[in-house]
């Protein structure tokens, strides 16, 4: 069966590709596409080789560190994180991923780096003025 816009807000499977998002947002070497899935948002985030958050994102969002809570899942490329506590960590390919807000990040090497993220209101506002 395959179910109207009505039936679909009550229905109990929501799906949605990535390749048709909801939003997008694109500051320099960014690419955050973003679905809507109801109570649940969640977002592909893309940055390209030389991306860092504190020279790419901190202008648009106006914050020291990145204040978002991110939850997710690493499909390709690296990216190196650093906590304002000192802790570090490169997740790459196949890693899930908690990082809490107060952090800086860069991708690594060549290739970009493609997460899925799954906290609504990181998918909701990343890459906004806050």
């Amino acid at each position: 069966m395959v179910a109207t816009t009505k039936e679909a807000a009550l229905a109990s499977i929501a799906h949605k590709n990535f390749d048709n998002p909801d939003d997008a947002r694109t500051p320099e070497k960014t690419r955050v596409e973003i679905v809507d899935l109801g109570a649940v948002k969640a977002g592909r985030f893309t940055m390209q080789p030389g991306w860092r958050w504190s020279s790419h994102i901190k202008p648009v969002v106006g914050t020291t560190t990145c204040q978002a809570r991110h939850v997710g899942a690493v499909a390709s490329g690296q990216l190196h994180v650093i906590g304002d506590d000192g802790f570090e960590a490169d997740l790459v390919p196949g890693d899930a991923y908690l990082i809490e807000p107060g952090h800086d990040a860069w991708v690594i090497g060549d290739e970009p780096f493609v997460g899925y993220e799954f906290e609504t209101k990181t998918a909701e506002n990343y890459a906004t003025p806050q």
